[in-house]
């Protein structure tokens, strides 16, 4: 399995997006990819996640 862009996602959501530390650490992964998404940033991932992608980073990174 692949390690988490967590770079890239600091760089959107404090770079891009200019969030608060705070915010952005508040945020969910999908409340992310909105934010870029409604900016026009496009996604923080190269290309697009499958469902079945997505229910494994589900199943790895729950919400607690």
């Amino acid at each position: 399995m692949k390690a988490f862009p967590w770079a890239r996602a600091m760089e959107l959501g404090l770079g891009h997006l200019r969030l608060a530390p705070r915010d952005f650490w508040r945020m969910t992964l999908p409340e992310l990819a909105a934010a870029a998404r409604g900016s026009g940033l496009g996604s923080f991932t190269q290309s697009s996640m499958s469902r079945e992608q997505l229910i494994a980073l589900n199943e790895d990174y729950p919400d607690r």
